[in-house]
Order: C-alpha cells, then sequence, then structure tokens
C-alpha cells in the first residue's frame, strides 16, 4: 500500500517521499482512513510505529480541503494538539511543518522554558495548528491570548504519560472553553485504565486501533540485564561503552542529580557526555539534543522527563543506569531504540536496591529479561537493599517540576515556547531555546519503513511553512 492509496494529496505524499518514505507503517494504514473520515479515534501502539504521522497526515489532508475562513482577519486555531513535554510539542510542529511544507497551512509550538510575549505576537497573527503543552496553554487562556473557538480537531498525543504527569485537571479546564462540535483524537503509547476512563468522557463512538497487544515492549529490541554492585554501576557503563565502541548511547538515570554525577564520571573516563532534564534551561537541552544528534556525544544522560521527546533515528543503544519507578517508563525508555523497523540494544545495570523494581517491570512487560553477568563486575551476593528514591522525576510534584514557570517562549516552528507545568522548577526563567542543526535529508530509512514518530529536530528559529516553503 502506498501513501497515495490512503487518499492524500499529492502535496502530502510528495513531503512524505521527500523524507524517504514509501509505505505506510500499520498504525498510519488504519488511523489515516480513520481520521479522513471525521469520527474520533483511540488509537494505541507501541513508540517508534509512526503515530505522528499517523494524526499529521489526514490532519493536514482534512484542513487543507476546505477553504479557510479568517476571523477579525486573522486565521483561526483549527487544529489543537496537546503533548506532555516541550521535547515532544517540538517534535510533533516539526512533523506538522515538514509534511505540509507544500500546503498554505500554518502551525506553532508553545511550551515553557522561553519568553511567553514571542507567543503572544506569533499568535496574534493567527495559525492553522497549535502544538501546545498544557501548562503554557493554561497561561495563555488566563490571559486571553489565545482563542480555541474555532478549533475543529483536538489531539492528544501520548495521553498516557499526561495522564501520569498530573495533567488531568488541566486538560479538563482546556476541554472546557473548546466548541462542543469537534473532532477528538487520542494516542497513546499504552491503554490503561485511567486512559480508557479518559477517552469514555471525551470520544463519541470512537473507532479504536491497537496494533500492538498491550504495554508490549518493541520485539526488535534486545533487552538484557547486567547485575551490578550500585557502586560499579559507573565503572560498568564506562566498560561497556569502551570495550563495545558505543559511539551514541542514550543513558537513563533516576534523578537530576545522578545525571549531572555520571556526566562528570564519564569525563574523567574521557566519554563525552551531557545531561538532560527538568533543571536545564531550555538552551542547554536543545544544544545537548542537538550535539547528540550529530554525533558530537558519545553519551546523552536523560531523566524520565525526556524518554517521550527524543526521536532519533537508527539509534543503536539505551541503557538504563537506574531502573525507573514506573515500569511504563521502562516501555518508553527503551522505546528510544529500535524505532520504524530497526534494530536497537537495551541494557539495564540492576543492582540488589531494584529487584523488586525489575520484577514489577517484568509482569508489566510479560517476560522474564535475560540475564549476563559481565566478568569482573560480579555482584556482591551478600550485598543487602537499601531504599531508593520513590518519586519519578517526571511526575508532577517530583524533581521536574514546579506549578508555574518564570517566563517561556514561543515560535512558530519547534522553536516555539509554552509551558509544562511539570517540567518547570519555581526559581525560574529557563533563557531563550536555541535552535538546533535541521536534519538535511536525514538518514537512510528501513525498507518499507512509513513516517517514524517525532520526527525532527528538537528546535528551528522561529518560523511558519507555507505553500512552498517557510515563511517569516
Amino acid at each position: 500500500m502506498s501513501f497515495s492509496s490512503l487518499g492524500l494529496s499529492e502535496e502530502i505524499v510528495r513531503a512524505v517521499t521527500e523524507q524517504g518514505y514509501t509505505t505506510p507503517t500499520p498504525i498510519q494504514m488504519q488511523a489515516v482512513p480513520a481520521v479522513l473520515g471525521g469520527g474520533d479515534l483511540l488509537a494505541g501502539a507501541q513508540t517508534g510505529t509512526g503515530k505522528t504521522a499517523g494524526f499529521t497526515l489526514p490532519l493536514l489532508q482534512r484542513l487543507s480541503s476546505v477553504e479557510r475562513v479568517k476571523v477579525n482577519g486573522h486565521v483561526p486555531i483549527r487544529a489543537l494538539i496537546l503533548t506532555p513535554t516541550r521535547e515532544l510539542a517540538a517534535q510533533v510542529e516539526e512533523s506538522v511543518r515538514v509534511y505540509g511544507k507544500y500546503l498554505p497551512l500554518t502551525s506553532a509550538c508553545i511550551f515553557g522554558g522561553v519568553g511567553i510575549n514571542p507567543q503572544i505576537r506569533l499568535l496574534k497573527q493567527g495559525v492553522d495548528i497549535l502544538v501546545a503543552t498544557p501548562g503554557r496553554l493554561l497561561d495563555h487562556m488566563q490571559q486571553n491570548t489565545v482563542d480555541l473557538k474555532s478549533v475543529q480537531v483536538l489531539i492528544l498525543d501520548e495521553a498516557d504519560r499526561m495522564l501520569d504527569m498530573g495533567f488531568i485537571r488541566d486538560i479538563k479546564k482546556i476541554l472546557a472553553v473548546l466548541p462542543k462540535k469537534r473532532q477528538n483524537l487520542l494516542f497513546s503509547a499504552t491503554f490503561s485504565d485511567e486512559i480508557k476512563a479518559l477517552a469514555d468522557g471525551l470520544l463519541n463512538s470512537p473507532a479504536m486501533i491497537e496494533v500492538a497487544r498491550r504495554n508490549s515492549t518493541v520485539e526488535v529490541i534486545g533487552q538484557k540485564i547486567h547485575p551490578v554492585d550500585r557502586d560499579k554501576k559507573h565503572p560498568l557503563l564506562a566498560h561497556l561503552i569502551k570495550t563495545n565502541q558505543w559511539n551514541q548511547v542514550l543513558v537513563f538515570t533516576r534523578t537530576k542529580h545522578g545525571a549531572n554525577k555520571l556526566v562528570e564520571q564519564l569525563a574523567r573516563d574521557e566519554i563525552t557526555a551531557m545531561a538532560i532534564h527538568g533543571n536545564k534551561s531550555q538552551a542547554a537541552r536543545t544544544r545537548a539534543l542537538a550535539d547528540f544528534k550529530d554525533g558530537k556525544l558519545q553519551a546523552l544522560i536523560a531523566t524520565d522527563i525526556a524518554a517521550r521527546g527524543i526521536d532519533i533515528d537508527q539509534l543503536p543503544h539505551v541503557v538504563n543506569y537506574d531502573l525507573p519507578n514506573v515500569s511504563e517508563d521502562y516501555v518508553h525508555r527503551i522505546g528510544r531504540t529500535g524505532r520504524a523497523g530497526a534494530t536497537g540494544s537495551a541494557v539495564s545495570l540492576v543492582c540488589v536496591d531494584e529487584r523488586d523494581l525489575l520484577n514489577d517491570i517484568e509482569r508489566f512487560i510479560k517476560r522474564e529479561i535475560p540475564v549476563e553477568i559481565v566478568p569482573g563486575f560480579e555482584p556482591d551476593p551478600k550485598a543487602k537493599p537499601q531504599p531508593i528514591q520513590l518519586r519519578s522525576e517526571g511526575h508532577r510534584g517530583g524533581g521536574g517540576g514546579g506549578r508555574r514557570p518564570q517566563g517561556g517562549g514561543g515560535g512558530r516552528s519547534a522553536n516555539g515556547g509554552g509551558g509544562n507545568r511539570s517540567q518547570q522548577p519555581k526559581t525560574g526563567g529557563q533563557g531563550q531555546a536555541q535552535a538546533a542543526k535541521p536534519r538535511q535529508g536525514g538518514p537512510a530509512k528501513p525498507q518499507g519503513a512509513g513516517p517514524a514518530q517525532n520526527r525532527g529536530p528538537a528546535a528551528r528559529p522561529a518560523s511558519t511553512h507555507r505553500s512552498g516553503g517557510r515563511g517569516r
């Protein structure tokens, strides 16, 4: 099946083809016709299977096929896409812009971490598609700087993560001001009971798509457990990176302090690394992600706050330096590799303190993860477990967030501002985001793979995509 056979316009198919894709993925084959039909949709798929293109392609088709009617001389917001994190919002908007480059549509992205005034100016100019994090969108609503009265399509992306991060109240406040008559699309990596409860209250007789079994991990990812004493984790990680000649590895830690400390330790081992977490400024997060994508860093050290927002084609290795406190986060962490049909490896360094967490994860994914002891790093069989931090940094109230970010920024591109209230400390501004290098053509794609989820760099200079390219 080709993209044109899904009912997409020549302009959209042309843009998709330019990205190296020829065949839709299973989620795209089912979601695109469902969205084009105009009804509500509840869709779930493993991370990395192309969920973002599953809703951006038919959204672009629907909006471009209907004549745009200006309101008070301005382009009204006709589609609203909500995401849980800044990085994910940026990458979703990048997908909108890349696939809609030949259409006369505009898009903007708003999230926290940079000044809010540029966002206000951009919203006054009008935009067809708005990608936002819930907290910053509420800030605009409270200041009457955003008009949602013309929204025709609402999309909740990574809805399970938004609930996990405590955004349900923010989402309900946003829903209350939207037009009653609209199309609702709910996309999620997993279908929890909470997600189904949200869907029951939001969706009207939705079509339901689930292309993978519930809570499954990507089958092409090789998973492995390395038992190790807690004080030997850093030496073991350095050993694995050097011995296996890993040139690009994403490492997850439980805390921000742990991420910063690990960067310093790896530097002493002459391993280039940077950290990305909620206390880092947006400029620092953008720069670290760009350098990692460009191959300037061997290791990117991240907390769970970034687990859903990192999309790198052909990322070969993910390491759980600390196991996550929430079993679902394991699925999303390792899902950063093995994307769009590619293979990948996920290694977890597990000490005696984390045995219960490992048991919970294996019950959740319904499989045992193979264990391999690395020679020279055999764990002490007499070691006693110690208490570990039980609050995940990605959750509201955890290390990642205060309720009110100071400042926040905007852009008509993935560089837009806007708030994620679970992402910002109360102590204030994060600074102006800097642009990452745009992907030029992208790396080779697996044969037959459709557009991968969350394509594109984390940030770009402020711009609007219009017919024939981006305008100022």
